[in-house]
């Protein structure tokens, strides 16, 4: 053995024929994150109670039964990754085995293998769903698991997905993303009321920024800095507009403001800043001087009670656990951010990206369909980074129609709205439904 891999499987007894049972296999993120924001946020048959879009109070934290689970349509199998939750390497084996792009998807992809053959589930309708890190994981893995283990599966589900670093993260001297990222900028001083004349819907707003960010605002970045002072004024002004910031600000930045600069710039005067995971979240600055956030107010508001809820049910209701560790989080590994592109002879593309992976899924599964679930608040990854990747899956037409998108009122953790973990769970199960017997 190489690795023990730590998983919690909700499965129904009285299944006369398990092949007509699908099975979702789900994980979080980070990468180094375990399972426990969407076990006990959405997934699972229990659920955290949180304050959203407030600080939750101090313990005890409340669980309650989970209406809005999808485990009428599916079995859930939650999975830890190695080196989050109980999940460790064992023998000679090292962290630096697992922890990458492509050493997680192999790994990911025989832990599944695994649980398939030894639950008799090889004729289920099968599932991935991953949330934010575990985006690229999915993508990755459904062209692994079809090409090296002959699995096909009937569905992707995307939430949150961070598929692409050349158009998913900002600040590092690339103009991609500053455009990419731009509207949820916007979309967060809409929110907190710092824009004048605003739209009365959050998708009307949305687009009208999108029209801007393509036929204005992304020429301009491509000019680089040697863009017209008039131009660069033209664009600086209206992007203080959409932001409730100002002029100024934009033109010392040279148009090209990251989303932790603009978080602790938007609430400056009030000492406030937004949260990157949910930028409805706000809380103080530890140091209103700083140019960018000191912190996500996001995890002190909601950290400790998914922590406090998940260990509490983990050791008093299911009585498992006490004797050793569960890592919440491990995001002090090193990553492996390489990857291994299907089709590209040998090289190894440094910048990490599965979106070449799920099209070549896609290509030759013709039953695979997808379905992207994406916040308007969400800064970890922005809405319309998501939907570039999408749009830049190099699939057919027929394949295309095979996609779809839902967007929620709040951020990257959607499901701690009440309103959008409605509509997440209608989303994921209608999804579920009619993909599960084609």
């Amino acid at each position: 053995p190489i690795a023990r891999f730590g998983y919690t499987a909700y499965t129904r007894d009285d299944v006369e024929d398990a092949a007509r049972r699908p099975v979702t296999f789900a994980y979080n993120g980070g990468p180094g994150s375990s399972s426990i924001w969407l076990h006990m946020g959405i997934l699972g048959p229990r659920r955290v109670v949180v304050s959203d879009p407030a600080y939750s109070p101090p313990p005890p934290s409340q669980r309650v039964d989970n209406e809005f689970s999808v485990l009428d349509v599916t079995d859930i199998v939650m999975i830890d990754p190695v080196g989050t939750g109980f999940s460790r390497p064992l023998g000679d084996a090292k962290g630096a085995d697992f922890w990458g792009v492509d050493q997680d998807i192999k790994s990911v992809g025989a832990f599944i293998k695994r649980y398939v053959t030894e639950n008799g589930r090889w004729a289920s309708p099968k599932y991935l769903l991953g949330e934010s890190y575990g985006g690229m994981r999915s993508a990755g893995l459904a062209f692994h698991l079809q090409s090296v283990h002959g699995m096909n599966l009937n569905g992707v589900v995307l939430v949150s997905p961070f598929l692409n670093a050349a158009s998913g993260v900002d600040g590092i001297e690339l103009d991609l993303p500053h455009a990419l990222y731009f509207p949820t900028l916007a979309a967060t001083a809409w929110y907190h009321g710092l824009v004048k004349d605003k739209p009365a819907s959050i998708e009307a707003f949305m687009g009208d920024v999108e029209r801007f960010v393509y036929a204005e605002y992304l020429p301009a970045l491509t000019k680089g800095f040697v863009i017209a002072p008039e131009e660069k004024r033209s664009v600086a002004t209206k992007l203080a507009a959409y932001t409730g910031t100002t002029v100024d600000y934009w033109e010392k930045a040279d148009l090209r403001v990251s989303h932790p600069q603009f978080l602790q710039e938007l609430q400056r005067a009030q000492r406030l800043i937004a949260g990157r995971i949910d930028s409805r979240f706000v809380g103080p600055a530890v140091n209103p001087l700083s140019e960018k956030m000191d912190y996500d107010p996001f995890f002190p508001a909601v950290a400790p009670a998914y922590t406090a809820a998940f260990l509490d049910y983990l050791h008093n209701e299911l009585r498992f656990g006490r004797d050793e560790e569960y890592r919440v989080s491990a995001f002090d590994v090193k990553w492996d951010w390489a990857h291994k592109q299907p089709g590209v002879d040998d090289w190894i593309t440094p910048s990490p990206n599965t979106v070449p992976d799920l099209a070549r899924a896609m290509t030759m599964n013709p039953g695979l369909h997808v379905l992207v679930q994406q916040g308007w608040y969400d800064l970890a990854t922005p809405a319309l980074a998501t939907k570039h990747d999408i749009e830049h899956l190099h699939i057919t037409p027929e394949a295309r129609k095979r996609i779809r998108i839902e967007h929620y009122e709040a951020g990257h953790m959607m499901y701690l709205h009440e309103p959008s973990m409605r509509k997440f769970r209608d989303d994921l199960a209608g999804f579920i439904r009619d993909t599960d017997r084609l």
